[in-house]
Parts: C-alpha cells; structure tokens; sequence
C-alpha cells in the first residue's frame, strides 16, 4: 500500500492507500482490469443514512487529500447514489465528485475539462446556503461559497505540478477537505 503526504492530515489513519493513484490511460483500471488496485475489492458498504462521519465519506475526505483523486470520487459516489434526489446531501456529494473529477484532469494535463468540472462543482457549492451552509462547513472545514472560489481559482492558476513517478498521488488543491 502506498503511502500519502506527512503533512495533511488522516481521518482513517488504520486503512491503507491504494496502490497508485489512478490516471486513465496510463494505470490498469483499478476495477475493471484484473491489475487494478482494487479488482475484485468490495466497496465500503454505503447504507442510505450514511453521515458526514461515516467511514465511506472520511476515506473520501482521506484520498482526496492525499492526492487520489479518482479514487476519492468512487467513495463518494455510493454516499451520493444513496442520497435524497433534489436534496442538499445529494448536491454536496456531486459537488466533491465534480471537484475530484478535476483533480484528476489538472493531473492528466486536460485543462478545458478541469474547467468544466471545476465550474460545475463550483456552482454546486454556491447552491448549498442556509442550513446546509453550516453542515458543509462542519464536515469540510471550509464554508461552500470559499470552496466553490477555491474551484475556479484550481484551475485559473494551474498546479505547480511535480515530476513524480507515476503511480505516485499528488495533492493538486492548496486546501486540505475536513481538517
């Protein structure tokens, strides 16, 4: 199991990384391809009441983090499949995968498509006021409408990105998601 950055921190600190971190084209799939970090790996199971505290979204909050992107995105996305249509839970969950979704390309180099999904992750965030404000801000450590402008600035002023070998997660965001 690879290991993430020393100076952002770990909510599930007991539960190793993948392998790699995954870029399409340039890794196996991790779920598809019988090479991948996570072929034939069960899930975190995902229950519909599942909470900001659950383990399925810290790990997120964790790969997110660290740097896998990708990875991030498919926790996430058993939280938002479960969550209520049109509701606040639902928007928040599409916004983190929309901001992962970015990550990823920032590190494939497709600027247009960070774009996109910066974007569309920034608007999602601006749509989380009133009470979800403050749930969003418990659970992340960062108001919506900063996340949102945190978003859009990712892509405006592109990532200082190290050579690392590949495989390698590199963090892309100056923030860090829950601390």
């Amino acid at each position: 199991m690879a290991t993430g950055s020393t100076s952002r921190p770990r909510h599930l600190p007991e539960k190793g990384f993948p392998a790699y971190a995954y870029l399409p084209g340039r890794h196996p799939h991790p779920v598809r391809d019988p090479a991948g970090h996570s072929y034939r790996v069960e899930p975190m199971p995902v229950t519909a009441d599942a909470s900001l505290g659950s383990d399925p979204f810290l790990w997120g909050l964790d790969l997110f983090n660290h740097g896998y992107y990708w990875e991030a995105h498919e926790a996430w996305e058993g939280l938002w499949q479960v969550a209520d249509r049109g509701g606040p839970s639902r928007v928040f969950f599409k916004a983190l995968i929309l901001l992962s979704a970015a990550g990823v390309k920032i590190r494939e180099g497709k600027t247009a498509a960070a774009v996109r999904h910066s974007q569309r992750a920034a608007m999602l965030f601006r749509r989380l006021n009133g009470p979800s404000e403050h749930i969003v801000e418990n659970a992340l450590g960062l108001p919506p409408a900063i996340l949102a402008d945190y978003a859009e600035a990712a892509t405006r002023v592109p990532a200082a990105l190290r050579d690392v070998p590949l495989g390698r997660p590199q963090p892309v965001f100056d923030f860090v998601l829950g601390s």
